[in-house]
């Protein structure tokens, strides 16, 4: 159950993308968990740019779908104030693709992502339906890209 409404944003650019992240990790503090859900080119990654700058984490934000997971170390200032935040980038796509559930969970388990939320924030591509058992709550983030015009939309809310 959302804990309000979801909320919607149409994001006509990559960095109108960066943007909104940006804004939306001024809610953001360490053990919070951000789960993004969207089809190829919906625009993950990028918000995951945005998020990270609005963080204020050190390192080049790409796609983790190689690695599967990286940290981004906590910078030397938080834009908008506050402290800097470390960021875990997570691309759950491969986890336990063509696997049943318990193998897509001990993959995941062996991630050690509940101890990553203790000091930062966890931002989970492909994450709907494998994560949120990690935290109470978390900020789910559902982006789509209309085909004709390749704007995105997103959509979120805090889902407990």
């Amino acid at each position: 159950m959302a804990d309000h409404d979801p909320r919607t944003i149409h994001l006509p650019t990559t960095e109108d993308t960066e943007a909104f992240g940006r804004r939306l990790a001024l809610e953001l503090n360490a053990g919070d968990l951000v789960v993004l859900d969207g089809p190829l080119g919906a625009g993950k990654t990028a918000l995951s740019r945005g998020i990270a700058a609005g963080l204020g984490v050190q390192g080049r934000v790409s796609s983790p779908t190689f690695i599967i997971a990286r940290e981004h170390r906590a910078g030397g200032e938080r834009p908008g104030g506050g402290e800097p935040v470390a960021m875990v980038h997570v691309d759950a796509y491969r986890l336990g693709i063509g696997a049943d559930p318990g193998q897509t969970f001990d993959e995941l388990d062996a991630l050690d992502l509940d101890t990553d939320l203790a000091g930062a924030v966890v931002v989970v591509e492909w994450g709907e339906g494998v994560v949120e058992h990690l935290a109470e709550r978390h900020l789910l983030v559902r982006l789509r890209r209309e085909p004709e015009s390749d704007v995105r939309t997103a959509q979120w809310a805090w889902v407990s």
